[in-house]
This record gives C-alpha cells, sequence and structure tokens, in this order.
C-alpha cells in the first residue's frame, strides 16, 4: 500500500478501516470519497485548505484562541465536512475581532455582530450568531469563557410577504424545463429532479457511483448516506446523454465537469428566458428540486422518516440514531418504485392537462 504523506495533514484509518484525512492546525476534514488519496483533487484539497485557514497565533483569552481550540477538538473534526467549511467560513468572517478579549463578549455585542453581517444577508448573519452561539457553548463547558453571550439571543425575522425560498416545483414548471434545457445540462437537473441531491452533489456525482443502474452517495453537507434506484425518466436521460470521458456522471458542454458557479450561470439564463416567456413562475431555484421531490413524497403518504432517509437527511434524531446500521436498499427500491409511477402521472398530466 503507497505511504501518503502531506505536510500538516494527518492521515490514518478509522476504527472501521477506513482512510480519513484531516488538516491538524485546523481540523478540517477531507472528503476521500470524492478526492481520492495521492489524487490531483486530493492535492488541490490539501492546497485549498492550507491557504484558506492560514491563521496568525491568536492572543490568549481571545475569541481567536478560541476558535482554534474548537477547530482542534473532536466538536468540530467529527463534523461532516461540508459543516466544517460552513463553520470556517464563519471564522474568516470573524477574523477582523480575533483578538478581542473573551471578557467583553454580552449579549449585545453578539447583537451588533449579527446586525452587522446583514450585509450579507439575513440568513447568513443568522448564521453567524448561530456558530458563534455554538461556539460559546462549547467553550463555556471546558471553562474557557464564563457563560455563553449569545444564548437566548433571537434569529433576525424574515418580512412578511416575502415568496417561500427553494420553493417547489410544480409539475408543469418540470415538464417544461425539462423540453427547454440543453442535451449536456439535462443529465444534471435530472438528477436533482428525480433523486432529490442538492445541486452540488448531482454536479460532482462520479460516474462510479452509479452501479447497476442504482445510485448510493452520501451528502457532502452532513455525510448522510443516499441511495436512489434511477427513475425510468431519469434513466432515459442518462442514457441519451451526451457521451464524455469525464469522472463526474455530469459534464458541461465540452465534456468537463461542472462548476457549481458555472452551472448556476447557464441555469440562470434559460431560466430567466422561461420567465419572460410566462413558461414558468418566479423564484424558482435549483435546490428547489429537493424540496420537490419531499413533497410529492409527502403528497404520496410517506413518513417524515421515510422522506428523511430518500434525502439524507438525519431529521428525527431517535430513529436516525436506531436505524443506523439499516440497509436502505430494500426500502429505497419500494419507495422509488412508487415515485416513479407518480412521476410519470404527473408528466402524462403537465403534457396533457385536458386528460
Amino acid at each position: 500500500m503507497t505511504v501518503v504523506r502531506i505536510r500538516g495533514f494527518k492521515i490514518f484509518p478509522d476504527r472501521h478501516g477506513h482512510m480519513r484525512c484531516y488538516h491538524r492546525k485546523t481540523g478540517i476534514a477531507i472528503d476521500l470519497n470524492r478526492a481520492p488519496l495521492g489524487s490531483a483533487e486530493f492535492m488541490a484539497e490539501c492546497a485549498r485548505i492550507g491557504a484558506l485557514t492560514a491563521f496568525t497565533a491568536p492572543k490568549p483569552g481571545t475569541l481567536g484562541l478560541l476558535i482554534n481550540a474548537y477547530r482542534a477538538h473532536a466538536a468540530f473534526t467529527d463534523l461532516a465536512p461540508r459543516t466544517q467549511s460552513d463553520y470556517q467560513a464563519v471564522f474568516n468572517y470573524l477574523k477582523p475581532i480575533a483578538d478581542t478579549p473573551l471578557v467583553k463578549f454580552d449579549s449585545p455585542l453578539i447583537v451588533r455582530i449579527r446586525d452587522k453581517a446583514t450585509t450579507k444577508g439575513r440568513r447568513q448573519a443568522n448564521y453567524v450568531k448561530t456558530v458563534l452561539s455554538l461556539l460559546f457553548a462549547w467553550g463555556c463547558e471546558r471553562g474557557h469563557i464564563a457563560s455563553n453571550p449569545a444564548a437566548g439571543i433571537k434569529q433576525i425575522r424574515r418580512k412578511n410577504g416575502l415568496p417561500d425560498a427553494n420553493r417547489p416545483w410544480s409539475d408543469e414548471e418540470r415538464h417544461v424545463v425539462l423540453t427547454a434545457l440543453p442535451a449536456h445540462m439535462l443529465p444534471a437537473i435530472a438528477l436533482m429532479m428525480f433523486t432529490g441531491l442538492g445541486p452540488k452533489d448531482a454536479l460532482t456525482l462520479p460516474r462510479s457511483f452509479r452501479k447497476a443502474n442504482e445510485i448510493a452517495t452520501r451528502r457532502s453537507k452532513t455525510g448522510e448516506p443516499v441511495f436512489w434506484p434511477c427513475p425510468v425518466q431519469l434513466t432515459a436521460i442518462l442514457a441519451d446523454a451526451p457521451r464524455h470521458d469525464a469522472i463526474a456522471l455530469c459534464t458541461n458542454s465540452l465534456g468537463k465537469p461542472w462548476t457549481v458557479s458555472g452551472f448556476n450561470t447557464s441555469w440562470r439564463k434559460i431560466k430567466r428566458r422561461l420567465e419572460a416567456e410566462g413558461k414558468i413562475g418566479p423564484d424558482l431555484t435549483l435546490y428547489g428540486l429537493r424540496h420537490t421531490v419531499g413533497t410529492i413524497l409527502r403528497e404520496m403518504g410517506y413518513d417524515e422518516r421515510t422522506i428523511a432517509d430518500a434525502l439524507g437527511q438525519e431529521g428525527i434524531e431517535m430513529a436516525r440514531h436506531y436505524a443506523k446500521t439499516a440497509d436502505l436498499k430494500p426500502k429505497m427500491r419500494g419507495v422509488v418504485t412508487n415515485f416513479d409511477v407518480e412521476m410519470d402521472k404527473r408528466k402524462t398530466k403537465a403534457v396533457n392537462p385536458d386528460t
């Protein structure tokens, strides 16, 4: 077995024999399923993390020192790579105040930090407050700070009358978009539409993760397993997709793996045209397809636990805890068989509304 060593990173087998890797200084883990050891993707991820997390030594008793202590602890290193990355983005945002003594943090200061972050949007401001609360709670338990100054601070409320974020797509909208898409964009949209994968997971899904016309992967955000036999419509779209030699299942018009930003740019042009033509409603998002799958499964009568399993969500905590080692394949084959029939009915109704 080839030994891989990268300065600043710990590479080791876990108790199940699976290889793991994380950045020693920050604790950020690398998903070796998507970036195998020694591959170009792995080396690029090491370089990215090393550059992203180049922090100077923090002063004792400051926010920066607390952040460093937290990132080195299992409370952070055991998180899914996507969650670590999201937390790290907040820590990077807080870097200008890293030298602030912990004794100066109180509720009014947390509120000011939260409100200032609204320049990046309401959701981001609330996320900054949430991460600070988690950080201070961890520090409080370990004696770094006397109390959690972010405890009890409310989220910034969403304004009344705003449309729901990532609303489900209607049956007609799904049919219109599938008809309007160029061949090289169809596979990615179809993956999101017929499996509930989020945009990033669909765009980066390796071809090898589809075997015997079944998709088995894990969500990049949570690490939760996702298993979906391919419905008939998805199978047909993938069979007609342009051929390529890329590792990823979905590629752009040049046969190269999509970037999330590149796909969003292409999708935005099509969406604006269809909106202008009155063929789709406003506020259609790619992540809304994930909500669409959940909504359809709920309308079909499936319980919340089944929907959570289908979408790779932890959801109902104790149910997930007791079902950790359950084999989802038999369950999901039955679910997708029924989902397949339902999607065919909806397609027929969307194409022929008078029938």
